[in-house]
């Protein structure tokens, strides 16, 4: 990339920090729809959670391909690329509301991953280049402000948008319906998506072409020419620390989606109206802002990234412990639920400074390799798809609070990743010897 002016990287930062809003619009809207297409459809939770499965599992399937598209048509037409294979998902909500289709959402979801996972390979590159080295770290904190408020405001305002006062007491009488009421009433229901997702999708079309006339840089996608900086290395399977760390990212998103897509159900299944229910996602990434900006203000001047990594696995391990055994109603912010609701919340704490920690100490070293190892990290997203549909299945058959056991293998192996793993930079293990030279006479 070429040098830029100080006020072409700030306009670019600008853009890409639009895109980091819309990326959050996108992923953290799932909160809402997972219990409203349980409803809606007629769901347990394991099906319920294929709307995860279905939206993330694309980022395994694309994060290679992705790679290889903007190789060939360039960052900013593959991120207009993107940004229309979005629109075509979103816009396949429309004809799945109005004929009550799951099928078709989870086609439309998976659409939507499938563009995502281009404008996120495409993303964090610029985010890494665009300025000082010494301030990447900054300015994915400063991008992940941006998707997690995007996930506060994106479910509220689409609640508002699709449920309406006095939706509690028709789903409490869903049961007592006869067939041709209650066929007639879901399909009410679930056809209210289709107006605001064709709106979102004209909009995300748009933006897909404002991006490709922008002035954002478009970056040389070639590998880069320095040479391994390890020797002996042939692939990015070559790197254990990198490996581990797709791993690592495999259980953080995973464990991090949970903690979101999950605490409505949670909540709603003790008695609390998914009108009131619908804002504790709201709350979980409000910690995690929380969590983003004490680590813009406190790091590297009073702790390292990797003390904060080490801290916040640690954390969230006792919190997900904490959440199988407590059983204690407590009032606060206007709401009656079980301490165990809060506890959740405080997982958004935890996981804030967890995906910086893994990416930098993934990315280490890698020489040439940078760019198909951030694919490689990439792909670990499928974690998304995965642990939320464990977590249904156990649902379904142990409960809702016991179903969270799911995260206590998730933050102890990034314990171990981030005491042990990210150590290691073969797969050979090494050993010492030590030879006593004995002493001359």
């Amino acid at each position: 990339m070429s040098v830029q002016t100080k006020n072409n990287t700030f306009t670019a930062i600008v853009i890409i920090a639009m895109m980091f809003f819309i990326f959050g619009i996108l992923t953290w809207i799932n909160s809402i729809l997972i219990p409203y297409f349980k409803i809606g459809c007629e769901l347990n939770n394991f099906q319920s959670y294929l709307v995860a499965f279905a939206f993330y599992i694309a980022y395994l399937v694309m994060a290679i391909p992705s790679g290889l598209l903007l190789k060939r048509v360039g960052f900013r037409k593959g991120i207009m690329i993107g940004f229309w294979t979005v629109a075509a998902g979103a816009f396949i909500f429309v004809p799945a509301g109005l004929n009550r289709s799951y099928p078709l959402f989870l086609t439309g979801l998976f659409a939507i991953g499938v563009g995502l996972a281009i404008l996120q390979t495409a993303a964090n590159p610029y985010v890494t280049i665009l300025g000082d080295k010494e301030r990447a770290a900054q300015r994915f904190s400063i991008m992940g402000i941006c998707n997690k408020m995007a996930g506060i405001l994106a479910p509220l305002v689409f609640a508002a948008l699709i449920i309406r006062p006095g939706d509690q007491q028709v789903f409490d009488a869903l049961p007592t319906m006869d067939a041709l009421t209650k066929e007639r009433t879901l399909d009410e229901l679930i056809a209210r998506v289709s107006t605001p997702y064709a709106f979102l999708s004209a909009g995300l079309f748009l933006f897909g072409c404002f991006i490709r006339f922008s002035p954002l840089p478009d970056l040389d996608a070639d590998e880069e020419k320095n040479p391994a900086l390890m020797k002996g290395k042939k692939s990015i399977l070559d790197f254990p620390h990198l490996v581990l760390g797709a791993f690592a990212i495999f259980f953080h998103v995973g464990s991090q989606v949970i903690a979101v897509d999950s605490i409505i159900n949670y909540t709603t299944s003790m008695g609390v109206p998914l009108a009131e229910a619908k804002v504790f996602p709201a709350y979980t990434l409000t910690a995690t802002i929380i969590g983003y900006l004490l680590g813009i203000i406190l790091i590297p001047r009073f702790f390292s990234q990797l003390q904060a990594l080490r801290w916040c696995t640690i954390l969230g391990f006792v919190l997900s412990g904490c959440i199988l055994v407590t059983s204690q109603e407590v009032h606060w912010l206007g709401h009656a639920v079980d301490l165990s609701v809060w506890l959740i919340v405080l997982l958004g704490f935890a996981n804030s400074m967890i995906w910086a920690g893994i990416w930098a100490l993934a990315m280490d070293r890698l020489g040439s390799f940078v760019k198909t190892g951030a694919s490689l990290l990439v792909m670990g997203l499928c974690g998304n798809a995965i642990l939320p549909l464990i977590y249904g299945y156990l649902a379904d058959r142990t409960g809702l609070q016991s179903a969270y056991i799911v995260l206590l293998p998730c933050y102890a192996y990034l314990i171990f990743y981030a005491f042990h793993a990210y150590r290691l930079k073969s797969w050979k293990r090494r050993i010492k010897i030590d030879y006593e030279v004995p002493e001359t006479v």
